[in-house]
């Protein structure tokens, strides 16, 4: 079969497999995502090992045109995880930030901080050298996926309670600490693979500092060229100026500041989401990501981990996935604790805190695709997603049993906690 025809194929089936199965897991009570990613999984060579089914193999080709459909799902898969990081951007609601106050930005700092020296104390003892497999693994581990608690939290009624707020605006500060983490580690280890000296290294960390400084001193510019794009008599051109930005800050991360490229595109959402362009180029970015892009991500996953190498690695992946959810919910509780919640207001948080989601998938994805970690982390890693994701509602139920009326409300947080800005 031509390479386009099987390109189209593969495509259709992708885009298909992940709706369809995304469906089933809401009928059952779990996130889309899980459904996703676990029929990802099952079209990889953990099950079916589609690519390996002689409609997909490769063909030879005189016009010299690509016929790997693994590494053209590897690249579709950026793209769709560079729109999901931008989406997030998007989304991340700074004022929200700020109203919730210190006890979410202390619950954040215990939920990366515990998970980042759970997860590397896990990888040294399993045999991985600290540095940068185990640093990265703790890296992985420190994600949080706000989407699934946000829609558990409303379907029980405890969205706008005091924990259900903090949970919301913790997991927003986690992904913020966990992205710039992630930039620092993946800079240090390039600088460290490529057997640099001190000096060196010391030069990476100041253009990292240059391309966050860049990034945000071009805010102000951004708002401009938006402004320029929709009075352009031409379809969609702000939402193709706001797309060119995004792709722009990867390309700038990766060239200039020498950080992950998703720390690029996350920035200029962010940046663009404090525009008064914000709703309208949300909702068009939303259709041309997820209608594609981001499912074609998760069965990218699925295609490139292999449950069947977990054999000499059972017992590494149980250990992660009882750390990554122990480490997280402990680290956040207790830094709650601290900040003045009861103890079961500091476990609700806690437990809202655990779920990896996409979120975790793309730093693994990210790390294996640069060379970071090799498949025998990168399948414990997707294990540890999926059990995360699948654990945290059915959990959140348990520790919320009242819904909102067992939960205190936003106003008598901010009324009984005065060291919470409002």
């Amino acid at each position: 079969m031509p390479h386009s025809l099987q390109v189209l194929l593969l495509l259709a089936l992708a885009v298909a497999a992940a709706k369809l199965a995304g469906t089933l897991a809401t009928r059952i009570g779990q996130p889309s995502v899980f459904g996703e990613i676990l029929v990802g999984l099952l079209l990889g060579p953990t099950v079916l090992d589609i690519l390996a089914w002689p409609v997909f193999l490769p063909a030879d080709s005189a016009s010299g045109l690509p016929t790997s459909l693994a590494a053209l799902m590897r690249d579709l898969s950026d793209l769709g995880v560079l729109l999901l990081m931008f989406v997030a951007g998007l989304e991340t609601d700074l004022g929200e930030m700020r109203r919730v106050g210190k006890v979410a930005f202390w619950s954040a700092t215990g939920g990366v901080l515990l998970p980042l020296i759970g997860g590397a104390a896990t990888a040294v003892a399993f045999g991985f050298p600290l540095y940068w497999d185990g640093i990265f693994i703790g890296t992985i581990l420190t994600a949080t996926s706000v989407s699934i608690s946000a829609q558990t939290l409303l379907e029980i009624g405890a969205f706008r309670s005091r924990e259900g707020a903090t949970i919301l605006g913790a997991a927003v500060i986690d992904d913020v600490m966990g992205i710039v983490l992630l930039s620092v580690v993946v800079a240090l280890a390039k600088a460290s693979a490529a057997g640099v000296d001190p000096m060196e290294i010391g030069r990476v960390a100041l253009r990292l500092v240059v391309f966050f400084g860049l990034a945000l001193a071009a805010a102000p510019g951004l708002r401009a060229v938006l402004a320029w794009a929709s009075r352009l008599p031409v379809s969609q051109a702000m939402l193709s100026a706001a797309v060119v930005i995004a792709m722009f800050y990867a390309w700038a991360a990766e060239y200039v500041g020498q950080v992950a490229a998703i720390t690029g595109a996350y920035i200029a959402g962010v940046l663009i989401a404090q525009t008064e362009f914000k709703k309208e180029i949300d909702g068009g970015v939303h259709p041309l990501a997820y209608s594609i892009f981001v499912p074609v991500f998760f069965i990218g996953i699925g295609l490139q981990a292999n449950g069947r190498e977990l054999g000499d690695r059972g017992l590494f992946t149980v250990a992660l996935v009882l750390v990554a959810i122990v480490a997280k919910a402990a680290g956040c509780a207790l830094f709650a604790r601290w900040c003045g919640f009861t103890p079961r207001q500091s476990l609700r948080v806690g437990v809202g805190m655990i779920s990896r989601g996409e979120v975790g998938l793309i730093v693994a994805g990210y790390g294996l695709s640069n060379g970071l970690i090799g498949t025998d982390v990168f399948s414990p890693s997707v294990i540890v997603v999926l059990v995360t994701t699948m654990v945290t509602p059915p959990l959140l139920r348990l520790v919320f049993p009242g819904g909102a009326s067992a939960a205190t409300t936003v106003e008598e947080t901010i009324a009984h906690m005065p060291h919470v800005s409002k």
